[in-house]
This record gives C-alpha cells, structure tokens and sequence, in this order.
C-alpha cells in the first residue's frame, strides 16, 4: 500500500484518533543540563536519511516548557532516582561468583563511558544485541547471577547509571559491516503499516512531527534520551517499552520487548539520531 501524505495522515488520524488541529515545530531552546553541560539537540541528518528528513531533533525540544526544565536540572530530573539505585548495584556482589560489576569493569565512570552511545551493536558473535543483553550476558556468565527481566526495575536502575556516562556523546551506532543486515529490517520495520489503522513508525515520526495526536506532540521519536522518565507513566520507561506501546497504538500484536525484531529497529532508530547526543537520562510526556 502506497504510504500516506502529510495531509491524508492528518485527516485520517483525526477521525480515528482523535488529531489535534494544531500545529507546532520544535522550540527554540537550548538544552544546558546544570548550567554547565551543553547538549547537541539540533543537528543535519545523515546521508542515509536524504529524502526523509533534512534536520533531526531531539524529543526535547518537542516538549513542554516546565518538562524541558525539568532535564535543564539534575536535582529536579526524577530519573535520578533510578541513577542513584543502578550506581548503588554496580558496586554490589551478586550471585554465585560474588562478583560485582565494579570487579570486571572497574568504576562506572570509566568502565562504561561511551557505551550506551554505540548500542546497540554486533556481539563477537554475530548478533545484534542492545544494552539490556549485554547486562544480562555478564550477569549469567560472569556473575553467575539470574538474568533481569528487560523492563525490570533492576535493569531500569542499571541502564540509567551506565546511560549517564554517555551524557554529551555523540550517537555512535554503527550501520555498516555486519550492522547492515540487521539495520536495513529495522529499516524495512520503520516503514512497515501495522494494525488496524495501518499506521508505521514513519506516519508519525517522520510525516508528521511537529502536530498534535490527541494531546501528544509528535516527535521524530529519537532514542538519544532513553531511559527516560515519562510523566503520563510516572516510571522510568525503556525503548523497546515504548515500540511496544506505540505498536499497540496502531491497535496491532506487539513485539516482545527484547525480539530480534525491536533490537533491529533500535538500530535503525538510533541510526535517525546520528548528530544528536546521548541525553543521559531524559524527561518526556
């Protein structure tokens, strides 16, 4: 099926869903987190993107004033809870082997700055695995600890603190080389309809950011800030937690969170927000 224009998208959401007539482009604002770390929240799109989009933005900058605020100030941002509980886990013993995460990869700071930066990524084994995998993967075979559920409060807490040491990085996913299989189904997932209203990721996203669904203000749906802390949830909320969700929003069969089908679309997902930096730990709707 042909993919809708901006316009038809519009007509047809708002007989559906709900669509808000009014529309409103990123704001003018820039994001200075503690008065002192400055956040690349605008940049060019890169070339795979050439035809879709001339200019990414950060979700930020397609919220709220007091929510954009909210980011501005480590002591005002509630995702800080989780960062402070993941900090507290790293340096904590678990499992049969007594071992922390601190006793493999020495302080968090140093041990993990860059990381969520390249995820997801190809394992030295050939498959695409994202940050939670990664986690568990030194839990079971390192630790020899229980693997944590992906939208657990444990992995939450860890994503967070290790999330935080990427804060002002730039988005570094690779594409190519053994990346491009597993980025190019992401891709074809982007801008595949799902549902009974026929919807991809790319009718709202890419068509249509910058207008009202209901009372969302769409974004173009980059990853650079998650985990983050959503405020119509009042929880930390995770990527895949989020494409569960909007999936279920085109009212279609969900993806599980963690499916290679996910990953591959983080991938592609992530690859949109080349330019932009790594949030840290961000504060949305």
């Amino acid at each position: 099926m042909q993919r809708m224009s901006r316009t038809t998208f519009a007509a047809a959401a708002a007989l559906m869903l709900g669509f808000g007539p009014a529309v409103a482009g990123p704001a003018e604002d820039e994001l200075v987190v503690n008065d002192e770390i400055t956040i690349t929240t605008v940049a060019p799109a890169a070339a795979h993107l050439e035809g879709h989009l001339d200019t990414v933005y950060s979700g930020w900058l397609f919220r709220t004033e007091d929510s954009r605020a909210m980011q501005k100030d480590d002591f005002e941002n509630p995702m800080f809870i989780y960062v402070e509980r993941g900090l507290e886990a790293w340096d904590m013993a678990d499992g049969s082997e007594g071992k922390s995460c601190a006793d493999c990869h020495g302080s968090i700071e140093e041990g993990m700055k860059g990381v969520r930066a390249k995820m997801p990524k190809v394992n030295a084994g050939g498959a695409l695995w994202s940050m939670e995998d990664y986690i568990n993967s030194c839990r079971t075979e390192r630790m020899g600890a229980e693997a944590w559920k992906w939208n657990s409060g444990e992995m939450k807490d860890m994503t967070s603190a290790i999330s935080l040491q990427s804060r002002g990085m730039p988005v570094d996913v690779a594409i190519d080389g053994p990346a491009a299989e597993f980025w190019q189904r992401g891709k074809d997932m982007y801008y595949t309809r799902y549902g009974q209203l026929e919807l991809s990721c790319a009718n709202c996203h890419e068509d249509n950011y910058g207008n009202n669904i209901r009372a969302d203000h769409l974004s173009q749906g980059q990853t650079n800030g998650f985990p983050l802390y959503r405020l119509k949830d009042g929880a930390a909320v995770s990527i895949h937690q989020r494409f569960v969700g909007c999936v279920r929003d085109s009212r279609a069969e969900t993806f599980a969170a963690g499916s290679q089908e996910f990953r591959e679309l983080e991938l592609y997902v992530a690859s949109r927000g080349l330019g932009l930096q790594i949030e840290g730990v961000a504060v949305r709707p």
